[in-house]
């Protein structure tokens, strides 16, 4: 089996006020810490996708800048890993968990997974509408690992038109089998500038 994985560190970090691949968490960019999570699994190669050092140009959406990364994955490749730059904290043990999940075979798709904790409602101009049933409900993370033919199918035939905020997507709407693990709580994604304080309150608990 061979395995290789995409970070994607090509976002505009308009919530974040900037680039947010670029801002350091302990003296280390997020998008390094990233690349460092799928290297220690022991993938067999990494394309960045970003305006970083060895990175290759993104698009104007994420699977845009996922599909140029694809361009750069060798054919022979047998499982895509696919990991945002903006969850630095995940562990090379999860990345090692979705790997070898897919690498089952019985599946096209592995994604990590956490409860939803919250009460979700659904809002209508600052009124609640309903209140959602989160039984069945959770919160997806990267990294995510693909049967790489299903993950190169999945973007030619999914129309352009159609935007999803991640890859599991564009294989669930061809038809493909995705599955879920257990995630790791830590395993934030760093959206607002408060989420990169809150990586590194993580960051020094888990060095202690």
């Amino acid at each position: 089996m061979s395995t290789w994985a995409i970070v994607v560190a090509a976002g505009a970090g308009r919530r974040f006020g900037g680039p947010k691949h670029e801002a350091l968490l302990a003296g280390e960019p997020l998008w390094r810490r990233a690349v460092s999570a799928v290297e220690a699994a022991g993938v067999d190669g990494v394309v960045v996708v970003g305006p970083v050092p060895g990175g290759v140009p993104g698009g104007a959406r994420r699977r845009d800048s996922v599909a140029a990364g694809l361009a750069h994955v060798p054919e022979g490749a047998t499982v895509v890993v696919v990991h945002d730059a903006a969850r630095p904290l995940a562990s090379p043990r999860l990345v090692e968990a979705v790997v070898r999940r897919v690498g089952l075979g019985d599946v096209d798709g592995v994604v990590p997974a956490v409860p939803v904790r919250d009460t979700l409602k659904v809002v209508t101009d600052g009124r609640v509408v309903r209140t959602v049933d989160r039984s069945r409900l959770v919160a997806v993370q990267t990294p995510q690992a693909f049967a790489a033919d299903v993950l190169r199918a999945a973007h030619e035939v999914v129309g352009p038109d159609e935007d999803v905020t991640d890859d599991a997507g564009l294989v669930e709407a061809m038809g493909g089998t995705v599955v879920t693990i257990p995630g790791e709580v830590t395993n934030l994604k760093v959206t607002f500038p408060d989420d990169l304080r809150l990586a590194a309150a993580i960051l020094e608990t888990e060095d202690r």
